[in-house]
Formats: C-alpha cells, structure tokens, sequence
C-alpha cells in the first residue's frame, strides 16, 4: 500500500511540480536575445526526454521490473513543459507566432498542438515556428505513441498476472 501511495504521489505531484518550475522560472533570457543558448537546450532536453521514454519502453518491451508509468508521465509532461517554453521564446521574435504572448498562452498551444486539434486562434506564421511545431507533432506522434504502449502493456501485463492470482 506504501508503495502504491508513492506511486500516485509521483503521478500528481510529478507534472505539478514541472508545472510550478514552469510558471515560476523566468523564461525572458530564452529566444531572440540568446537564440544559440536557446536551441541547444531546447534540442538537449528534447534528446534527453526522448531517450528516457525510448528508454522506458524498451525496459517494457524486454519485460523488465520496475514501474514505468510514473516516469512515462513525467517524460511527457516534461516535452510538454519543453515545448511550451520553446513557443514562448519563439513567440518574442516578431512574426513568428501569432497569437501567443503568455506563458499560458504557450501551454495551451503546446496540448493543443499535442493533441493534434489546432484551433487557429494561435498559429506559427513565420518559418521557424512552422518548423518546430512540425517538430513537435513528429515528436508527439513518435514519443506519445511510444509512451502510451508501454504504459498499455504495463497495465495489461498487471491486469493478465492479477487475473491469474499473481498480485
């Protein structure tokens, strides 16, 4: 029961966590001002997350202990956070992004665009930002596909051993 807490703990308190850091950080030296700095943290942390759900689905695929969804879930609301910040930067240099001028703003761009709906209100006018959000719905599909099957076999996997008595 101690361990299941920890758990569910990790799973709400995880992405509230990045959330905070996210509202709380202040983002105005990314963008224009730093534009190498810029990318290469932006392309460090997208490698950094995507290897670490790479890394957790394969711990799935070849049936390995542990307890993956806790960090599925933070990996994704991790690129979520990433993207966001991306959009906001981008969002200072004019023409690039319509629309977005907050950090909520930049969120709610990010599941939208994760999401694949897209309702115009904020668009990428300018080349750059075209090229990062076909990045990110790359990304989403390869990564959040990724993430949702081993996350899908865990708890199949848990459900077939519980059915059986195993748990």
């Amino acid at each position: 029961m101690k361990e299941l807490t920890r758990v569910y703990l990790a799973l709400l308190g995880g992405p509230v966590l990045l959330l905070t850091a996210y509202f709380a950080v202040p983002l105005d030296w990314l963008g224009p001002r730093h534009p190498v700095v810029s990318w290469v943290l932006f392309g460090t942390l997208l490698a950094l997350l995507g290897t670490g759900l790479l890394g957790e689905a394969r711990r799935q695929v070849l049936g390995r202990p542990g307890r993956p969804v806790p960090v599925i879930v933070m990996l994704l609301c991790g690129a979520l956070v990433v993207f966001a910040g991306a959009y906001l930067a981008m969002s200072k240099q004019p023409g690039e992004l319509e629309g977005l001028n907050t950090k909520i703003d930049a969120l709610y761009f990010t599941v939208i665009t994760m999401a694949t709906v897209g309702y115009g209100d904020i668009h990428p006018a300018g080349q750059v930002a075209r090229v990062v959000v076909m990045l990110q719905l790359l990304y989403t599909v390869v990564f959040l596909t990724t993430g949702v099957t081993a996350l899908s076999r865990q708890v199949r996997t848990r459900t077939i051993r519980r059915a059986r008595g195993g748990e």
